[in-house]
Order: C-alpha cells, then sequence, then structure tokens
C-alpha cells in the first residue's frame, strides 16, 4: 500500500517529466531520421545516413572541436579560480558573508547581458581593456579580440568563466566546509606544513565535491550557446561555432529541420558520454573516503 501511495505521489512529477523532456527527446530522435525541409516540400525518411554525413563534415568536426576546447578550458579555469575563492573564504571572518554575497554577483547576471558587457569592455576602439592595456604601456595599438580567431576563442572563455566561477566556487566552498577539522588537528600534530595538508587532506576530502562540481559545469559548458552568439555569432570565419550555434543556424536559418535534429542529438550523446565518463569516478572516490 505505501509503495503504490509512493508511485500516486511521484506521478505528476514523472508525467511533467515526460512532458517536457522524453516527449522531446523522442520527436527529435525521430525527426533526426528524416530529411525535411519545408521550404522546398521535402519530407522523406534518410536513416542513419545524417549521422554519417555528421562524421564527415568538416564543418560539424570543427564545431565538435571547439565545443571540447571551450568546454575544456573554460571548466579547468573555473576550477582553479573557484578553488583560490573558495580556500580564501573558508574560515569565518568579519564581513565574510558580505564578501560572499560580492563574489556571487557574476553568477547572478544573466548571461547574455553578461555578454554583451565583455562585448563593449573587448571593443577594438572604445573598450575598456585596450584602454587599460594601452595606458599601463603593455599595448602599442588596439588589439580586435574579438575579431581574430585565436583570440576571440579566448576572449569567450574568459567571459564564460568570469560568469560562472561564482557557482564552482560555491560548491567548493561548501565541501570545504563539511571537511573534519580533526583530520586537520592530526595533521599539524604530525608536523604537516600547509603545503602537504592541502595536497594530503584538503584535495582527497574535496575530491568528490570537485567531480561532481566539474561535471555539472561540463555539461552546462558543452552546449554553450548564448555568450559565443552574443559575442561573436560564432565568428570570425566559424572560429567560435559551437555544437548548439551550428545546430541553430541549420534549424532556424537553414530551415533543414531533419539535418538540425541530428546535430542536437549529437550533443546529447556527447553529453551523456560525459556524464558515463564522469560518474563512476565521483562513485570510486567517494567510496575511497
Amino acid at each position: 500500500m505505501r509503495s503504490r501511495l509512493g508511485w500516486l505521489w511521484a506521478a505528476p512529477a514523472g508525467l511533467l517529466i515526460a512532458a517536457v523532456t522524453i516527449a522531446p527527446l523522442l520527436l527529435s530522435a525521430w525527426a533526426s531520421l528524416h530529411r525535411r525541409l519545408p521550404v522546398f516540400g521535402i519530407d522523406e525518411w534518410a536513416g542513419l545516413s545524417q549521422y554519417g554525413h555528421l562524421a564527415v563534415n568538416p564543418r560539424f568536426l570543427a564545431s565538435l572541436k571547439t565545443t571540447l576546447y571551450f568546454t575544456g578550458v573554460s571548466v579547468a579555469l573555473e576550477l582553479v579560480a573557484g578553488l583560490a575563492i573558495a580556500l580564501l573564504l573558508r574560515r569565518e571572518f568579519r564581513g565574510g558573508s558580505w564578501v560572499l554575497g560580492l563574489s556571487l554577483l557574476p553568477w547572478i547576471v544573466p548571461t547574455p547581458v553578461a555578454a554583451k558587457m565583455w562585448e563593449w569592455a573587448l571593443h577594438p576602439d572604445f573598450g575598456i581593456v585596450n584602454h587599460l592595456l594601452m595606458t599601463a604601456g603593455l599595448l602599442d595599438a588596439p588589439v580586435p579580440w574579438l575579431g581574430t580567431p585565436i583570440l576571440a576563442i579566448h576572449a569567450a572563455i574568459v567571459a564564460e568563466a568570469w560568469k560562472t566561477t561564482p557557482f564552482m566556487a560555491l560548491l567548493l566552498l561548501a565541501g570545504l566546509r563539511a571537511v573534519p577539522q580533526d583530520l586537520y588537528r592530526a595533521a599539524a600534530v604530525d608536523g604537516a606544513g600547509p603545503a602537504r595538508t592541502f595536497l594530503h587532506v584538503t584535495l582527497p576530502q574535496l575530491a568528490p565535491m570537485m567531480t561532481v562540481a566539474v561535471l555539472f559545469r561540463a555539461l552546462d559548458a558543452v552546449r554553450v550557446f548564448d555568450v559565443l552568439y552574443v559575442l561573436t555569432g560564432g565568428g570570425p570565419a566559424n572560429a567560435t561555432e559551437s555544437l548548439s550555434i551550428y545546430a541553430y543556424k541549420v534549424l532556424f536559418q537553414r530551415l533543414e529541420f531533419g539535418y538540425g535534429a541530428a546535430l542536437g542529438m549529437a550533443l546529447f550523446f556527447l553529453a551523456c558520454l560525459l556524464a558515463v565518463a564522469a560518474l563512476p569516478l565521483a562513485d570510486r572516490r567517494e567510496a575511497a573516503r
């Protein structure tokens, strides 16, 4: 009876999840098996041929490479910066709550707004970044940060890291404050210095939370769209075109619904691979504690 009652209470949530997640996913998977171009009245069965085309499409492979590079570098930068902030804030001090609140401000700003702020800051002629660097004597002439392929992707990474590092810091701060203080006392009794204590006490205890935080951020970063689209629109020369931006262009600019659905499913499979690869690692680290 209790089991049936539990299923009854869970049914509305299950139906909601099915309506907003599972059903659209199945529809996208079905659409990806068709070649659909409504403008030309084309709607025909394609099977897995569109997935085969993805494997040899240079633009898809380039957008996949851009997505993986953006995800890897931005998440690594966020992890290092977030850990540094969390280590600074883990001890109680006067005004600490205010410092924590202020550090969360970038995370509160909507991503399109934050990206627009960075677009203005990186403007080659009127941006504050070039002005400060030239005033400091580090640049002789303005740099087109968003107009140069190699600089544009890294500028977008910095903008993304600035926006999401507070989220990483908040998760790591919660993990740091959960570390038993007895471990630090035991390390001090054994004569361990700050470096050894960090390497042999803090990091092992924090590893499961770090894995979860990196997984959350990687799953979010791999589908990046807004920050890149606002900053560069995928340019210059498609240098910052992620899978999400490529899928958007195929779906809504070229109106190739079937191929666009295949791109969306490829992005979904990529996110699943990240989760499948990371979750066992988190389980092993949690079991080893």
